[in-house]
This record gives structure tokens, sequence and C-alpha cells, in this order.
């Protein structure tokens, strides 16, 4: 009986919903009509200039990222692994992340200059 209710169910809401559709009027823009949502001129170049201070900023982004992402696991390894190789690991791991922002702090880097 069940099964009857939810194939009569899904069939009325499909019939509604296809009506609906229909019905309604659409209002054709030039907007919808491009491929192109986004706001981008599709006839324009396609190779505009991106800054490398930006995709600098987003590497190093990625990098950090993925090195906190390795310290997730933590609170689970503290549990099943020797307690000493978990923190001489994890501050190794620490070290390495701090170095690596000093490094690029240094270097200028993280500057961002017009």
């Amino acid at each position: 009986m069940s099964l009857v209710l939810l194939i009569i169910m899904a069939m009325a809401t499909a019939t509604l919903l296809y009506t609906i559709n229909t019905l309604m009027p659409t209002k054709p823009d030039i907007n919808k009509l491009s491929p192109y949502e986004c706001g981008f001129d599709p006839l324009g170049n396609a190779r505009s200039p991106i800054s490398i201070q930006f995709f600098l900023v987003a590497i190093l982004f990625i990098l950090f990222d993925l090195e906190i992402i390795l310290l997730l696991p933590l609170p689970w390894s503290i549990n099943t692994n020797p307690t000493t190789t978990t923190t001489t690991m994890t501050t190794a791991l620490l070290i390495i992340l701090t170095l690596g922002l000093v490094y690029e702090w240094l270097q200028g880097g993280l500057e961002w200059t017009e």
C-alpha cells in the first residue's frame, strides 16, 4: 500500500513540476543566453593577467594547509603510538612549518606591493 502511495506521490510531483515549468513565462535575457553567466566577456581575452604575488600567496596557502592536514590525526595518534614518538614527530613538523613561514617572511613573499 505504501509503495503504491509513494509512486502516486512521485508521479503527481513530477506532473506538477512539468506543468509549472511549461506554464511559467520565460524572459530571455542577453546574459542568460550567454554560456558564461559569471560576468566575463566570452569573446574577450581568455588569458587575463594574474598577479604573481597572488599566485605565490595561493601556493603558500596550499602548502601550509597541507601541513595543517598532517597535524589533524594528532589526537588519535597520541592514543595509539608511544607518546614520545608522537611528540617528536609533531615537534619536528611544527618546526619545519615555522621555519618555512619565517623563510618566506624574510624573503618578502608575504609582502604585498602595488
